[in-house]
């Protein structure tokens, strides 16, 4: 579990529970303006950006405190300067409103919390309170350093979100990310959940600008005169994002015309109906077909094979993360669900996460196994061998290695 801490938000006046005035406690470099609102007409893309967060927040029950993650950079940092319109009115759509922010060190660049202290300070002056920094250390066992700094960095949103009683999260996700999601997914072979992207709302996680283009926030941020900072990770080809942000879908808009990034997002929108309803199918099949023994599930292979492929799979699936499991690839379930059409014991199949999976039969299950059965070694009761073709798909946690 990465280790998260609460930190100062830079000067002293921010702390867990005060207001902050309207300057900042002094002039910022290093990439950054402390920003001032222009009078004056108000820019159409900063009404569309405060109509976007207005509707998802409705949407979401109209929360009473929410919490803006902020990294700094100009989607997250125009989706805080949207909020502080919210903030300073007091209310969305006459329900009342606060909004605070958290800023996560990730300590994985030099220079880190430099940026992260003046980030705060940015939020501070556009009138956040509370202004968090949230301190972590990214543990990248067993899985990529993306992936184990994404689950570093939702921690401490989920932190700072209750030490602030906040009921949502607002993430600065964009179309274009959206669009960058889909087509990494495409690239991996993955199947409907990936490709329908990220969700506007999944909890208390909020995504308003999925419907905004990366350079909308950057005009918001012109607009505020906001200087965000420009994560140097965004432009490294080292990353399979990066070169999808930098090159690939660039080159497809020169290639295919203009418009490809929001026909991505549109794909991912319409997959998202098709596998909600997928989900909820395979949550109620599997919900009335799962029989548990202590730290095991088993699964009655009968019914499994009567289901289509696409509940299946699925259900398969679910009793894998049911035992502590973690998704599996497509090929690992094809692994698993092969045991259906064998016949007595078989198995294991590993899956990700620490996961066994196993046919036994209902033989096996009686505690006999047919004479001719290898398990028998030719010794086994006299059963009939139909009740070797029948059983069931077990999966248990690994045993801890012994010491």
């Amino acid at each position: 579990m990465p280790r998260s801490q609460p930190e100062a938000a830079s000067n002293a006046e921010a702390t867990a529970g005060g207001r902050t005035g309207g300057t900042a406690a002094g002039a910022m470099s290093g990439g950054f303006s402390s920003g001032r609102r222009r009078p004056g007409r108000l820019a159409p893309v900063v009404g569309t950006a405060r109509k976007a967060l207005g509707d998802a927040l409705a949407q979401a029950g109209y929360p009473r405190h929410v919490l803006v993650a902020c990294s700094g950079g100009p989607d997250s940092l125009a989706l805080a300067a949207v909020a502080a319109y919210f903030a300073r009115r007091g209310h969305v759509d006459g329900h009342p409103v606060t909004v605070g922010a958290a800023v996560v060190d990730h300590q994985l660049q030099e220079g880190s919390a430099r940026v992260a202290a003046r980030t705060a300070e940015m939020l501070q002056e556009l009138g956040l309170s509370p202004v968090e920094i949230r301190t972590v250390t990214v543990d990248g066992t067993g899985m990529g350093p993306e992936a184990a700094a994404r689950e570093a960095r939702h921690a401490a949103l989920e932190a700072a979100a209750a030490s602030q009683g906040a009921a949502a999260i607002l993430l600065g996700h964009t179309l274009d990310d959206q669009a960058e999601q889909v087509l990494l997914g495409l690239a991996r072979g993955s199947g409907t959940r990936s490709l329908a992207g990220m969700r506007p709302a999944r909890g208390a996680l909020l995504r308003p600008f999925l419907r905004l283009r990366r350079a909308d926030t950057e005009e918001i941020c012109e607009v505020e005169e906001l200087e965000p900072w420009h994560d140097p990770t965004n432009s490294d080809p080292s990353y399979a994002r990066s070169r999808t942000r930098v090159e690939v879908l660039p080159h497809l808009e020169e290639k295919l015309g203009p418009g490809v990034a929001e026909s991505l997002a549109r794909t991912a929108s319409i997959l998202q109906l098709d596998a909600d309803y997928l989900e909820d199918v395979a949550e109620a099949t599997f919900a009335s077909l799962v029989e548990r023994n202590g730290p095991e599930v088993s699964l009655p292979e009968e019914a499994l094979r009567a289901l289509p492929a696409a509940i299946r799979y699925r259900v398969i699936a679910k009793a894998a993360a049911d035992v502590g499991g973690q998704q599996p690839s497509y090929q690992r379930l094809l692994a698993a669900e092969a045991l259906l059409r064998r016949h007595g014991s078989a198995g294991p199949v590993e899956l990700p996460g620490g996961v066994s999976a196993y046919r036994l039969s209902l033989a096996q299950l009686a505690g006999a196994e047919p004479a001719d059965s290898p398990a028998a070694g030719g010794k086994g009761k006299p059963v009939p061998r139909e009740a070797a073709r029948c059983g069931k798909l077990v999966l248990r946690p690994q045993k801890p290695p012994a010491k």
